[in-house]
């Protein structure tokens, strides 16, 4: 068989069995994919291979930029069009210098989506709004949800706590449907999600579908090292912490030798670590002062931080990026959502994907299925 040109759309997979009907929801339509399953955007983990991957497999991908210049996201982007021609995303951070730029960049190389780990500026909604794109911020509190949907926004992604990176303390179980019935607009979940058991969870709580990291990272078409996925799986649900000790921002990471260490250190040893970190990242992304400087403020405005916590924000980069590239995980942290303690395997993400639209049919077939009927009652009385 002749494969198909990089860029043209690609048959779909065969699924197992029919999706149950209720599985195509409000986010299906609204960017376009088969099925309501979202890959989030993870610096260092969400590369071109695995946002086409999930793509391909009928959820929707998301490209991480945060880590990348302006040129390397949009030859990423264009990766991605190689491998695929479904609708895929571009996560970029809100209080980036260039996010204006970056913006233009999504609209000319056709982005479907824009994500947005914290929420942007409503300057920076409309001129993603105005250009086509479907913008999804994420959100862990109902009134930043409220904020958003002001500004024009087309769906939220709500984290729970339960979630990895940087998240808040209410549980995706109080927080979802707190912020379904505060908006209008569709709500996707995320924070705890791993199987069909749990989009269908989700979708009982009003949700248009589910948001996952840590599952994703956990597959055969993420690029994180081998050994650095056998340290995951390896871990059970209590062995993440969250903490503010690595940028300032409450964080759930793994827990790890390193995590301890800095979690003991005492702040100026955690400051000349962030310091060497923020040079080191200066020169490897070519990021100017200047604007290191404006992102700085713009994260101090944003977040309410101080300037040592900003500083400290400049660890992230390069920590992760020590695990999720170099597999040095006594160098760099591990973002981590809890689920990592029920997965135990690394399936394609279309395995992933198959497996979890087929568990989520057998869960709603089995709860719509009219109920066997009941046998006579013997008659009263009867032969003695």
């Amino acid at each position: 068989m002749t494969a198909p040109p990089p860029g043209a759309p690609r048959p779909a997979p065969t699924p197992a069995r029919a999706p149950h009907p209720a599985l195509h929801t409000a986010l299906c339509e609204l960017v376009g994919v088969r099925y309501p399953i979202v890959q989030t955007g993870m610096g260092w983990v969400s590369g071109p291979e695995l946002t086409a991957a999930t793509a391909e497999a009928g959820g929707l991908g998301i490209l991480a930029s945060a880590t990348l210049s302006l040129e390397e996201t949009r030859t990423a982007v264009r990766a991605v069009r190689e491998r695929t021609g479904a609708p895929f995303g571009v996560n970029l951070r809100g209080d980036a210098p260039d996010v204006l730029e970056r913006a233009d960049l999504l609209v000319r190389e056709g982005v479907r989506v824009a994500s947005f780990a914290l929420a942007p500026s409503e300057r920076v909604v409309r001129r993603l709004k105005d250009s086509g794109l479907v913008v999804i911020p994420s959100v862990g509190a109902r009134r930043h949800a409220e904020k958003v949907q002001a500004w024009g926004v087309d769906a939220v992604v709500v984290q729970g706590a339960e979630g990895g990176g940087h998240t808040g303390a209410v549980p995706t179980s109080v927080l979802l449907p707190q912020v379904v019935d505060a908006v209008d607009i569709p709500v996707v979940a995320a924070g705890g999600f791993h199987d069909g058991r749990g989009l269908v969870a989700a979708l009982a709580q009003g949700a248009v579908g589910i948001a996952m990291g840590t599952r994703f990272l956990l597959t055969s078409d993420s690029t994180v090292p081998d050994p650095v996925k056998r340290e995951y799986l390896a871990r059970g649900v209590t062995d993440t912490v969250v903490t503010s000790v690595l940028d300032g921002v409450p964080q759930r990471v793994l827990r790890t030798e390193l995590v301890d260490r800095l979690v003991e250190a005492g702040p100026l040893s955690r400051l000349g670590r962030s310091l060497r970190h923020a040079l080191a990242f200066r020169r490897m992304s070519g990021i100017p002062w200047s604007d290191m400087v404006r992102e700085g403020l713009a994260m101090r405005r944003s977040h309410e931080l101080g300037w040592t916590q900003v500083l400290m924000a400049a660890n992230t980069p390069m920590m992760l990026r020590s695990s999720m590239v170099d597999g040095r995980t006594d160098l760099g942290t591990l973002a981590s959502g809890q689920v990592a303690g029920l997965i135990d395997d690394l399936p394609s993400c279309a395995e992933l994907v198959d497996r979890i639209v087929t568990g989520a049919t057998d869960v709603l077939e089995r709860l719509t299925a009219a109920p066997a009927a009941a046998a006579p009652a013997p008659a009263a009385g009867g032969e003695s």
